[in-house]
């Protein structure tokens, strides 16, 4: 043998020592706690698989639709009908992509979502900050029962206030001023008046949760942190600004992220308050109907086909949430870390 064998062999013997010399131990360390060990390890082991099992399993619930939806956007129709073909496709195009795009006007209603989205956002955050940090640092007067309303317009789905609140946006007056001055009341519908009333007024798209989880927060933070700015001549305001809100830094973003992405994909609100503006989300909801109109007029079928429609709303969906997307990968730092967070101190 050469010298290199030679030096293979004594390596490959020395781990099989090792791990007989390890084994062994196991043995005498199992035997004098009379099978303990044994049992601690293969629970240890069943865990994990189960854990593993139990998550990959979750992973593939959430992802398979839209992995799904990936997969028959880049299909030609003929693939759509072909039995052999289950994700990957055979004739590969773009197609599908643009004509989406160019149905929903793609561009005009990603600029009027994006605008809206942000001014709903942010609005949100001024507002559910103030209060939360008032529920968490203040006493006065039937506070638990004004949480306690909070927690209903959690629990409450907007659906059930659908009516009142066309009503009273429709016909919007405060105390008959302006049915005084005017002759008639306002009608504040197909504006931005209607989102900005309800973010400012805490009444807006899950405030009821952002104020919860602000509060929530609040209350983590050591009033201690306060007592030592008031002694350094800080009033309550400043206080707030220069003390609480930089460290409620990953809250506020994972509150945010979460008004961003619900008002970005909402089509209740939209459709109630925005029925004629271009945004994405009423932009999906219009598709088929639009498709329908696009294959009359190209193919002269009376509408699309159950598959194709489908692969375009798919494709449609897929042009809505690439934006929340990139969205995430930028902003995943403050995402993670809030949440880290809220799990200690809630």
């Amino acid at each position: 043998l050469s010298r290199r064998q030679r030096q293979m062999c004594i390596r490959d013997r020395y781990i099989i020592m090792s791990k007989m010399n390890k084994f062994q131990a196991f043995r005498e360390r199992n035997r004098k706690s009379n099978g303990y060990l044994l049992r601690k390890v293969s629970f240890n082991v069943a865990y994990k698989i189960v854990r593993f099992v139990l998550l990959f399993g979750l992973c593939f619930l959430i992802l398979q639709p839209l992995l799904n939806k990936i997969s028959i956007s880049f299909m030609e129709e003929r693939d759509l009908y072909d039995s052999t073909i289950n994700v990957i496709p055979r004739h590969f195009t773009l197609d599908n992509f643009k004509i989406a795009a160019d149905l929903m006007d793609y561009w005009a209603a990603l600029g009027n979502t994006l605008w809206i989205s942000l001014l709903v956002s942010i609005l949100q955050i001024i507002s559910c900050t103030l209060v939360g940090y008032g529920f968490a640092r203040y006493k006065f007067p039937l506070k638990n029962l004004w949480f306690a309303m909070v927690v209903l317009v959690i629990v409450i789905p907007p659906s059930t206030i659908q009516s009142s609140l066309y009503l009273n946006f429709r016909y919007f007056d405060i105390l008959g001023i302006f049915s005084l001055i005017t002759g008639q009341p306002l009608n504040l519908l197909d504006s931005f008046a209607p989102y900005a009333f309800m973010c400012l007024g805490c009444m807006g798209l899950k405030n009821g949760l952002y104020i919860y989880m602000l509060r929530q927060f609040f209350r983590g933070i050591p009033k201690e942190l306060e007592e030592a700015a008031y002694v350094d001549g800080c009033g309550k305001v400043k206080t707030f600004v220069r003390i609480m809100l930089p460290d409620a830094k990953p809250m506020i973003t994972s509150c945010f992220l979460f008004s961003f992405v619900w008002q970005w994909t909402d089509s209740f609100y939209s459709g109630m308050f925005l029925p004629n503006y271009s945004i994405l989300a009423n932009k999906v909801a219009r598709l088929s109907e639009v498709l329908n109109s696009y294959v009359k007029a190209t193919t002269g079928l009376d509408k699309a086909s159950t598959a194709y429609a489908s692969a375009m709303i798919g494709t449609g969906t897929l042009l809505v949430i690439i934006p929340l997307i990139i969205v995430y990968l930028f902003a995943q730092k403050g995402f993670v870390e809030s949440l880290s967070q809220s799990g200690i101190k809630m």
